[in-house]
């Protein structure tokens, strides 16, 4: 059904006197918002929220995913998606519609694929179970589908879900999720073109382009391919980000692979409460004249971590917690390699302190400039001999020590 003419024709679409501004391809202008019967739509399976709880659904259904077809199952399920992933949020807009009513339209195509307005299209369900007079949902309807315009479609969604300050934030995980979707996969998108559209800075996107790709990379590892799903629950984004700034430190690939190994590792086994301090702490070691041994040491102890994974497509949640991390023996080893490896560095940084210390006084020593003794009075001379004095006794002391 085209929502823009059978719709009408049909009764479930009705005109209002209401307008929303949208910028479509670089052009601003009002459009006109129709009353649509809720039965009419359906949320959009491309929307980078929906996606990442779809990749759980697929991960437990063969790699099957919902079929648009039955609307009414595949709008309840998408529903359990969207309240699970923020249910405070809900709450609140949900008491807020049936207080004041819907108060901002929302974007749809014309065959009822919701672009922006899933969080209200649900509140609208909800509340529609109980009371007819919240069966309409209030709407600009744009005459294109998702086959002929898809980067049209998308730039818009991605200008109102987080190009407008008033948006609720997004969970990281399902923004890179996205990215990885866009700009990575099906290269849809230029990295310029979403920065344009979400009102970031070029920088900002390229950022999360490398954390979405360390996001591929550690699902692959874990045998978990594209289960988004398991990013999100793990809560990766922040150790990602972490894991981003370390690698910087790598001065080879190999390097770089091996401090991959090590926290991918520690993250799968969740050696420590919070992992992104955990990671902040890797950083003394990465840096020190032990991380070689600490390197090899975790790829040994990653080698028996992997082995304990099932094969790809079947790494779940519940695996996870319950056939991985009940591991207690495998943790302590992973958390006593770490340990060890900090431990030696900070008493090589302790042993060194004196030569650092010297280093130090020496470049100071090395800044005094000697041409301007001359404009100096007596005293001040006096005061200056008297300290080298008492720095010469001092240096005289230690080499006696040394």
């Amino acid at each position: 059904m085209n929502l823009l003419t059978d719709g009408i024709a049909q009764e479930v679409v009705f005109p209002t006197q209401l307008t929303r501004k949208l910028t479509i391809d670089g052009v601003t202008s009002a459009y006109p918002v129709y009353r649509v019967q809720l039965d009419q739509l359906y949320y959009n399976d491309q929307n980078d929220r929906i996606s990442t709880w779809i990749s759980k659904y697929k991960a437990e259904h063969d790699g099957q995913g919902p079929s648009t077809a039955q609307r009414d199952a595949y709008n309840n399920l998408i529903e359990t998606f969207i309240v699970e992933s923020n249910p405070e949020s809900i709450r609140k807009t949900q008491n807020n519609i049936e207080l004041v009513d819907q108060r901002e339209p929302g974007v749809v195509l014309a065959d009822g694929r919701i672009i922006d307005g899933n969080r209200r299209f649900t509140c609208l369900r909800r509340l529609a179970a109980k009371n007819d007079k919240f069966n309409y949902f209030e709407t600009v309807i744009l005459d294109r589908n998702i086959e002929s315009s898809a980067k049209q479609i998308k730039l818009l969604e991605l200008s109102i879900q987080h190009g407008e300050e008033s948006k609720v934030d997004y969970n990281p995980i399902d923004r890179l999720v996205g990215i990885y979707n866009d700009i990575i996969d099906t290269r849809m998108l230029s990295v310029e073109e979403y920065a344009r559209s979400t009102n970031e800075s070029v920088a900002e996107v390229r950022h999360k382009v490398e954390l979405a790709n360390l996001m591929i990379d550690f699902l692959d590892f874990i045998n978990a391919p594209k289960q988004f799903y398991l990013a999100r629950d793990m809560e990766l984004y922040s150790s990602l980000d972490e894991l981003s700034k370390l690698l910087r430190k790598c001065h080879t690939e190999d390097e770089k692979a091996d401090l991959k190994n090590s926290v991918y590792c520690n993250i799968l086994m969740n050696t420590q409460g919070d992992m992104a301090r955990f990671l902040r702490r890797l950083k003394t070691i990465v840096d020190s004249d032990h991380r070689d041994d600490f390197f090899a040491e975790q790829n040994d102890l990653a080698v028996e971590v992997l082995d304990m994974l099932p094969t790809n497509g079947k790494v779940t949640i519940d695996t996870i917690r319950d056939d991985v991390r009940t591991n207690l023996d495998m943790r302590d080893s992973l958390a006593r390699s770490v340990e060890k490896a900090e431990m030696k560095t900070k008493k090589a940084e302790s042993l060194n302190r004196p030569i650092q210390l010297a280093e130090k006084a020496t470049n100071f020593i090395d800044e005094i400039d000697t041409h301007i003794f001359d404009k100096m009075n007596d005293s001040d001379l006096q005061r200056l001999k008297k300290q080298l004095g008492k720095l010469t006794a001092r240096i005289q002391e230690i080499e006696e020590l040394i």
